[in-house]
Order: C-alpha cells, then structure tokens, then sequence
C-alpha cells in the first residue's frame, strides 16, 4: 500500500481529495498546522475504512516539514502521490502599490520554499518505488497575477515555474508532476465547482499522466 501526502488538508478540497483516493487503495496523511484537527479529520476517515493519519507542520518550517513527510512514510507506507495545496493567509493578499518587499516573504516561504522542501523529502522514495505523482494546486493569479493579490501571485508565479521545471526534469523517470489551477471558489454551490469535482480532476491527473497544467474551468476573460 502506497500514500499520498496532502499538505494543506483541510476539510474541504483535502478531505476530498483524501476520499477519492483512498477509494482506490491508497494511505492517507494529511499535513497542516493544527495538529487536533487533523486527528479528528483522520478519525472520520478511519470511520468510513480508510487508512488515515494526521501530522502537524508548518510549511514555513522546513524541519517541521520535513518532519511530517518522514513520519508519514515510516507510519503509512511509501509516498506515491504528493498534493501540495495549503491555503494562503490573507495578508498575503495586498494591492500592489501597499506591498513591501517584507510583505513578499511569507507567501515566498508558504509557496516557493515549502514547495520544493516537500518534494525534495518525498522524490528519492518515488524514484525507490519507480513512480510517483507530484500535484500542484493554485488559483487563477498563479498564471494570471492580480494587483490586489499581490503576494500570492508573486510568489504562485515562483512555484508554477519551479514546477514546470521539475515536470520537465523527472518526467523520464515516471514521475509526473502536474498544476491544477482552480480559477473560481471551491464549493460554491456549483457541482462542477465541489470539492469532489476537484478531488476527480485530481485523480485524472493522476492517472492520465497528461500535460503539466490542467485547468478546472478556464479563465474568465
């Protein structure tokens, strides 16, 4: 039995996503901050017979990153699949003209150096089991930047090129690595905007192996 890892699990589009593939056999470790919500959200999965676990970590914190992913190996089982989606905080979210450069370093943290810290702890084992899936999930202003969300778009911009640049460097070895970009609001009342509507793109991503970005619905014009 192999694991994914869903760093930024929450009880939306994580636990969604924890479902849709622990239906097809797979561990689940869910990864966030709060190390009581993540015991309550792996014990309803365990009610419904999946195998589930929580480890808190900050994505900040390379260590306590770090930390999680080996804890989850060792208690779960190789990772084979890696969902990188933690939720930005709001103050990552300024006008442009109102952003600092010290503004510019919590979202660089949470989006550029959490990014590549997950996938430099969990690869060696993809490459020890032969394959591996690396899913990237961001909002609109990762390929279209906003100026009132200035953080984030500066800093998804450096984690969409890092992850792009990773795709094209493992893809011979049967790791895919692929971007979900999610325009719109999760669970907004519209189906194709449900948490398990994203939860089956993923899944598709997962095992199409297509292009490296995917879009949920495309950008409004």
């Amino acid at each position: 039995m192999t694991t994914i890892a869903i760093v930024g699990a929450g009880k939306g589009l994580g636990l969604a996503v924890a479902e849709r593939f622990g239906r097809e056999g797979f561990s689940i470790a869910l990864i966030s901050r709060n190390q009581d919500r993540l015991d309550g959200l792996a014990a309803g999965l365990r009610e419904r017979g999946y195998t589930a676990a929580g480890f808190a970590a900050n994505v900040r914190d390379g260590d306590s990153l770090r930390s999680a992913l080996e804890r989850a190996t060792e208690q779960l089982g190789p990772i084979e699949v890696l969902q990188y989606s933690p939720l930005p905080a709001k103050e990552y979210m300024r006008p442009v003209l109102e952003t600092t450069a010290e503004d510019l370093v919590g979202p660089i943290e949470f989006s550029v150096y959490g990014s590549v810290t997950a996938v430099r702890q969990v690869l060696p084992g993809m490459r020890a089991i032969g394959h591996g899936t690396i899913l990237f999930v961001n909002g609109g202003s990762a390929v279209r930047p906003g100026a009132r969300v200035t953080g984030t778009s500066v800093a998804f911009a450096g984690e969409s090129a890092y992850a792009q640049l990773l795709h094209d460097a493992v893809r011979d070895e049967d790791v895919h690595v692929g971007q979900l970009i999610i325009p719109f609001g999760i669970d907004d009342g519209q189906p194709d905007h449900s948490g398990e509507s994203i939860a089956d793109r993923l899944w598709a991503i997962h095992t199409e192996r297509g292009d490296f970005r995917t879009y949920a619905e495309p950008l409004p014009e």
